[in-house]
């Protein structure tokens, strides 16, 4: 995907993006802690279940995110961001579910995704969210958001998840995407209509009513990603 034609602070594609993220319309609560920066995570666990799953490479791959993790803990935010954004961007391979899984929408944990060394745009978000609350970021200025991306001056639109940072919750996000490898404001994404964002102590709906998609079937796959992270080690306790 070519990079958007820049917008200002002021313009059409500001207004549409924060008005698409609407209002917190459903609190949830997955065991996320999502407004701490503490440890949450077993790293021998972690380890064993790569070992079993995916042998030598995998662990390779895990030892270099537990690198990432220690490298990045004293930086800034801003650091954090862009470091994990290239991470996830330059480490994994962009693939169809059903090429990778044989399925047509599986959401893989942050382990899966980096074992295979392959993912679509749910594993992307959600492995990155993951790590930003490993690093300290508190999960209530992250969301998942759920967009529709048109491809470049095609006119044609495909379902796509990205990565939003707010600084406060009514804030015009940084948004990390797999497609666009820079760092940019929602407000500056003319070619993304966001449909509803999440993360794990809620729900923000709104946007365009032409999608199909239903934020509470997603929400069902986002609480199946939990308990598997909790299987693999990514989760200690509640």
């Amino acid at each position: 995907m070519p990079p958007p034609s820049p917008r200002t602070l002021d313009s059409p594609g500001r207004r549409r993006f924060l008005a698409g993220l609407g209002g917190l319309s459903l609190a949830i609560g997955l065991g996320l802690r999502p407004s701490s920066g503490e440890a949450n995570l077993s790293p021998e666990g972690l380890r064993r279940s790569m070992q079993a799953r995916y042998g030598a490479r995998g662990l390779e791959s895990l030892e270099a995110w537990f690198a990432l993790l220690e490298r990045l803990r004293p930086a800034d935010l801003q650091t954090r961001l862009r470091e994990v954004n290239a991470f996830f961007n330059r480490r994994v391979r962009w693939l169809d579910d059903i090429d990778i899984w044989g399925q047509e929408d599986y959401w893989a944990t942050p382990l899966e995704t980096l074992g295979r060394g392959q993912g679509d745009c749910e594993d992307f978000s959600i492995a990155k969210y993951i790590t930003l609350k490993e690093l300290g970021v508190p999960g209530d200025e992250l969301r998942m958001i759920y967009v529709r991306a048109r491809i470049g001056r095609s006119g044609i639109t495909q379902a796509h998840m990205v990565l939003g940072y707010y600084e406060t919750p009514a804030a015009d996000p940084l948004v990390l995407d797999n497609l666009v490898p820079s760092i940019t404001r929602g407000s500056l994404r003319d070619d993304l209509d966001p449909l509803f964002s999440f993360n794990s102590s809620g729900l923000w709906a709104g946007g365009s009513t032409r999608s199909r998609a239903d934020p509470v079937a997603r929400l069902s796959r986002w609480r199946r990603v939990i308990g598997r992270m909790q299987e693999q080690g990514f989760i200690q306790g509640g």
